[in-house]
């Protein structure tokens, strides 16, 4: 059947073309009501910064292909099931699901490819699991402990997704660095202890002076600079997981001055895979159940700000990458 596919064409530009999809006899057919865009990796697409030699997902049958131009992408499709091929059971018609799917009106993926929305869940807020499972995996990683003081750079919607999670441990202090004022305030709402822009870090990172930095400390604001602040903010024998992809922008960091003596530990944390040390009690469905109950925790509804048509979908970049006033997580609608 025909439908509409949402394509990055150039640097700056997409365009909806007209595509067809096949079902096959494992397939179910969805019409997508609502999408997620992430103003993380759709957003280096956008602008040209993605390595255009690198796969799109190998982790995900939908994406195929590289990440060069023009290309179909996204990853947080809700729609529901309108069809089901000869060998897939009819239980599956008529529910409504979420798939790793890019933006387009339709698409067609086997049952086991999908998860069923909950009737607690709407659509919209299961639009936004990608990034409550993105924050799950970030604090498997980080591996938080009782009483550790604990620093968020960036609180975009997978930092406020991980900032509330993190917010439900005993810490000793979650304390928030944002430069955009709406998102502190948001982030001190879903439990941040200390919330402040970057220039004001010193000033609130160790005031008792009995420790000389934060005990774990995570990278999520998207931009390569940061990732020096963040290991300046590390004290001795400390962590920092980077959940940020800077694409091909570079990042130059100052390892001269007190990385190297403080034993300081940098890893990257990304969700298509498990941590190996974890690998042994935790599958991709274990996480993914546990990132689903936390999204039913989470007030995640709150971090919507814009609705805009499918049709409409350059708007939705323009303002991401205008970093538009009070924008946070955009939906594309499809109704």
């Amino acid at each position: 059947m025909n439908r509409r596919s949402l394509y990055f064409t150039d640097p700056l530009e997409t365009a909806i073309r007209e595509t067809s999809v096949e079902v096959s006899a494992d397939d179910v057919l969805v019409e997508t009501r609502v999408s997620g865009v992430s103003a993380g990796t759709e957003l280096l697409i956008y602008r040209g910064d993605a390595p255009e030699e690198l796969p799109a997902d190998e982790a995900l049958d939908t994406l195929g292909g590289d990440l060069s131009f023009p290309l179909r992408y996204g990853y947080a499709a809700v729609g529901d099931v309108i069809s089901v091929g000869s060998a897939v059971d009819d239980e599956w018609l008529g529910r409504t699901v979420f798939a790793f799917a890019p933006h387009e009106t339709h698409f067609a993926v086997p049952p086991e490819d999908l998860l069923p929305v909950p009737d607690d869940i709407s659509a919209e807020e299961m639009a936004l699991f990608p990034s409550v499972e993105t924050a799950t995996s970030l604090v498997l990683d980080g591996r938080p402990r009782l009483g550790e003081d604990v620093v968020v750079f960036g609180a975009g919607v997978v930092g406020l997704c991980t900032i509330a999670i993190l917010g439900s441990f005993p810490l000793g202090r979650l304390v928030v660095v944002e430069p955009i004022a709406d998102r502190r305030e948001r982030a001190r709402g879903l439990g941040a202890d200390v919330v402040v822009p970057p220039e004001e870090l010193d000033d609130v990172l160790d005031p008792a002076g009995d420790r000389d930095g934060a005990d774990l400390v995570y990278e999520l604001s998207g931009r390569p600079a940061t990732l020096d602040d963040a290991i300046g903010a590390t004290g001795y024998d400390g962590r920092v997981v980077v959940g940020s992809w800077y694409g091909d922008k570079p990042a130059t960091l100052d390892l001269g001055a007190s990385f190297h003596r403080d034993r300081i530990s940098l890893a990257s944390s990304q969700v298509s895979t498990l941590a190996p040390e974890t690998r042994g009690r935790w599958t991709h469905d274990r996480r993914a159940a546990t990132a689903l109950e936390r999204l039913g925790a989470l007030d995640v509804a709150s971090l919507v700000t814009h609705r805009i048509p499918f049709e409409d979908a350059s708007e939705a970049y323009r303002l991401l990458d205008e970093r538009a006033d009070g924008v946070l997580q955009i939906l594309l609608t499809y109704s």
